[in-house]
């Protein structure tokens, strides 16, 4: 069922938990845009995560990215700029609440492993592997 993580998946599964548990990090990690020139730090971020975190972080996302398809479609279906908004905010707290209650994995360890994840394409294919390993059990 799931065969590839997306980067938009990605990106807004981690702006939405970014947004709602710090905004101040979440306005702080949109500006460390790496400039030109730069090479994303990839030094080993696969490595540094262990195989019980990786899986404890798919079986968050998978959740979390529940959670965000249903609420895009409530959000593309809206017209009203406030009802978005509290829908996104509605969305963002259901989000954190599925990695809270999530086991062996804290919103922090979430945070950073997708931030790691896409910076880190070994590390993105070892979840992706946990995900597909993951995906037949869920059905």
């Amino acid at each position: 069922m799931i065969t590839r993580i997306p980067a938009a998946s990605l990106t807004a599964a981690a702006l939405s938990l970014m947004f709602l548990g710090n905004p101040a990090s979440a306005q702080q990690a949109t500006q460390e845009k790496p400039t030109q020139g730069q090479q994303p730090e990839s030094n080993g971020a696969a490595a540094a995560v262990s195989d019980q975190k990786i899986e404890a972080f798919a079986v968050a996302y998978q959740q979390v990215d529940k959670i965000r398809q249903e609420y895009s479609a409530k959000i593309g279906a809206t017209s009203d700029p406030t009802a978005k908004q509290q829908l996104q905010t509605e969305a963002s707290k259901q989000m954190v609440q599925a990695v809270q209650t999530s086991p062996g994995i804290s919103v922090d360890e979430y945070r950073t492993i997708l931030a790691a994840a896409q910076k880190d394409p070994v590390l993105v294919k070892k979840v992706q592997d946990k995900l597909q390993k993951s995906a037949p059990a869920q059905q």
